[in-house]
């Protein structure tokens, strides 16, 4: 049943996605079909049951030991609010998890490896959001959610959370050309986004939050002109299919020291 209802939610988002990347392209030469594609499809339908798996794992672990340490008294306080509120302080919290880890991901050597596959992307749309590294995604997903799990925030808070963070990652790496006006400052758009994912110097470790905008723009690290980026991708030798892009960052860490240099997209890190 659960794999029913899985399939059906990928159907209702490709039947919305697939024509809105039509109706409003933002490289309109980009065809539904373009490079790799399946390689993303896979992504899509097999990589969430090791992601849950290794979460779960990780993130129940150090929740025991959390326990322990926070008192109680905190949840009461948290779950008095209002939903609304604590869903906005959920996406605040989380957010600010996932700008440190990212920032991680692209600035240690050891997780870049990781965190390169995702920047094997050539081509932007909504299916290739799902082209994350396993261990990418568990480490970035714990550093989003244990924190609120931590401060004991409602399960329907987290609920909101999840489901707007979903939708907004889609459109965020979607082949179109929507912009948010000013709120562009304030909830990540493609704009904001697209510009992570270029292979464009002055792009290089930018853009790094993954919902609010104003988080990078607050640590230095926002880039967003107005045109778009040309060129996406990475210098990195990332291979193409699925199964290699899963033992590649492991197969690096056996290649001697200095035999390989540490890149992001394009740009040689010391």
């Amino acid at each position: 049943m659960l794999e029913l209802i899985d399939l059906k939610a990928i159907l209702i988002i490709a039947m919305i996605f697939i024509p809105l990347e039509r109706l409003l392209p933002l490289h309109a030469d980009q065809k539904v079909l373009r490079k790799h594609w399946l390689n993303d499809v896979i992504y899509l339908f097999f990589n969430s049951i090791l992601i849950k798996l290794g979460f779960i794992a990780l993130v129940g672990s150090i929740m025991i030991a959390i326990r322990f340490v926070i008192p109680g008294g905190v949840f009461a306080v948290v779950q008095a609010q209002p939903i609304w509120l604590q869903a906005i302080e959920v996406t605040l919290v989380a957010d600010i998890g996932f700008y440190l880890a990212h920032r991680a991901f692209h600035s240690v050597p050891f997780l870049w490896k990781f965190h390169s596959v995702h920047h094997s992307i050539e081509e932007m749309d909504w299916l290739a959001a799902h082209r994350v590294h396993p261990v990418d995604q568990i480490v970035t997903s714990a550093a989003s959610l244990i924190p609120v799990y931590a401060l004991g925030f409602s399960g329907s808070a987290i609920a909101i959370y999840a489901l707007i963070y979903q939708a907004q990652s889609l459109l965020i790496h979607s082949n179109t050309r929507i912009r948010f006006g000013p709120l562009k400052w304030v909830l990540a758009s493609p704009q904001f986004h697209h510009w992570h994912h270029a292979n464009e110097r002055q792009a290089y470790d930018k853009n790094f939050a993954g919902q609010l905008p104003f988080i990078d723009a607050l640590a230095g690290t926002l880039y967003m002109p107005e045109r778009m980026p040309r060129v996406y991708g990475t210098d990195d030798p990332v291979p193409p299919l699925y199964h290699q892009q899963l033992a590649y960052p492991l197969k690096q860490l056996r290649v001697p020291a200095g035999a390989l240099s540490q890149q992001q997209p394009g740009d040689t890190h010391p």
